[in-house]
């Protein structure tokens, strides 16, 4: 069946910018298919979108004073050793996955769910682990709630300054342990610096590998951001479990970065520092490439970077300009759909068409963890890749397929892979897709084949 330009541009509205249709009667297909830019455009115009609040979700400063009280009773337990039953630790625990399921429901119920996939690239961009320890555990679903959602259409200044101010960045490149050598702590701990932080900023969070900056400019911007901790039981000031400056922490004096002399000014003087940083032409190239790399093509076309770059620097890093420039330039249109699902997309799109809304993060967790795409969870600081080759593996594809199934089998009473087939695809679906799922030997079988389809897995 031939593809139509509406349908087609439907489907990437939905696919590449989106999670995918939902099934049951939204009609998201008819809708994205009826004006593209238009459907995408209308969630990027609704107040506050990007913004989750839900019953029982809290700030990372609470849910760090809770891990400080268990730890606290802990190790009063321990030291009694007189039998006393140790305290329960459940919370840990059940404070990621209330986090996990909030941000599934989310990525459920959104239409189309471009800002919730903008929100997972910023997440990614600036990622922390879970796998670190239980600071993470308990604290990595309100840094993106409290330092990426406020910021995904506002300024990428201000995200990187909530970003790098956070308690939950801060402990995972471990700057709560940098001392300035020449500080009053440094001198009487006989502790320095810890450049972890201040690489990644230059390295994957603004300039790029390739930004140039130096070696210099690391252990520079390291003695700027000393200081820079949160409150806890050891650090006597501030709010526990919030952002801390330390002044006797913090490496006095000047100190030169990128060119420029920052003249002391506690902790005004490393915030001073990522203002330029983001507004450095290395950071705008970087940024748009990778922009562009995310929603349209591994190798993005040279004129569409150079566009958000230009579009990056002009309006002094606005992201929603940058958004809207994106959706705007016919080249994220026309690029054939090359890219594939990440597991995360592939899991929530198959979840958005079922139309089953998730009551458990538990289901979905477990298929993350078989496809190797946990939530928050990257194997480094430079965050998962959403490289095609990377997932589209022999091994992968295996992978994928052996969820697909388990997916299908799960449904007690599956639905027809035909109709959902018109619903998620309509006229851009090929023939071979149609066929396959036709003579499929099962319901389920029929719904794991359209599941695994080019047309399902490419965006």
């Amino acid at each position: 069946m031939a593809i139509g330009p509406d349908y087609k541009s439907g489907l990437i509205a939905l696919n590449r910018f989106g999670f995918g249709a939902r099934g049951g009667s939204s009609d998201d297909l008819a809708s994205a298919a009826s004006d593209p830019r238009g459907f995408i455009k209308a969630e990027l115009a609704r107040p506050n979108v990007a913004l989750l609040q839900s019953t029982g979700l809290q700030s990372a400063a609470e849910n760090l004073r809770k891990l400080f009280a268990y730890r606290a009773e802990l190790q009063r337990v321990r030291r009694a050793a007189g039998g006393e039953k140790e305290p329960d630790d459940a919370f840990i625990q059940a404070t990621y996955r209330s986090e996990v399921l909030a941000r599934y429901q989310r990525q459920f119920s959104a239409d189309p769910g471009f800002v919730e996939r903008l929100t997972a690239f910023w997440s990614n961009h600036f990622c922390v682990s879970i796998s670190k320890d239980q600071t993470q555990r308990v604290t990595a679903g309100a840094f993106e709630r409290e330092a990426i959602r406020p910021h995904v259409l506002g300024r990428f200044a201000d995200m990187l300054r909530a970003v790098e101010q956070h308690p939950t960045m801060l402990h995972y490149l471990d700057n709560q342990l940098s001392f300035g050598p020449g500080s009053p702590a440094g001198r009487n701990r006989k502790v320095g610096l810890n450049e972890n932080l201040a690489r990644e900023i230059l390295e994957l969070h603004t300039l790029g590998v390739d930004g140039g900056y130096a070696q210099a400019d690391v252990t520079s911007l390291a003695r700027i951001i000393t200081g820079w901790t949160y409150g806890g039981p050891q650090r006597g000031n501030g709010e526990a479990g919030a952002f801390l400056f330390l002044a006797n922490a913090h490496e006095p004096g000047a100190h030169d970065l990128l060119g420029k002399t920052y003249a002391a000014d506690g902790v005004r003087q490393g915030e001073q520092a990522l203002d330029d940083i983001a507004r450095h032409s290395s950071t705008a190239k970087f940024i748009a490439t990778k922009f562009a790399r995310h929603f349209v093509a591994d190798h993005p076309p040279p004129a569409l970077v150079a566009k958000l770059a230009d579009v990056f620097r002009k309006t002094d890093g606005d992201l929603r300009a940058l958004t809207f420039a994106l959706v705007d330039d016919d080249e994220a249109w026309t690029a054939p759909l090359t890219k594939m699902r990440s597991p995360q997309e592939f899991l929530m799109a198959t979840t958005r068409l079922l139309g089953r809304m998730p009551e458990s993060p538990l289901p979905m967790n477990g298929a993350l963890q078989q496809l190797g795409h946990f939530v928050w969870q990257p194997p480094g600081p430079n965050g998962y890749t959403d490289r095609a080759d990377a997932w589209a593996s022999p091994e992968g594809m295996k992978l994928r397929l052996d969820v697909a199934m388990q997916i299908a089998r799960r449904i007690a009473s599956p639905p027809d892979a035909n109709d959902l087939l018109d619903v998620a695809l309509g006229p851009a679906a090929s023939q071979e897709t149609r066929d396959a799922v036709r003579r499929a030997e099962s319901k389920q079988q029929a719904l794991a084949l359209l599941f695994m389809s080019p047309e399902f897995q490419r965006r």
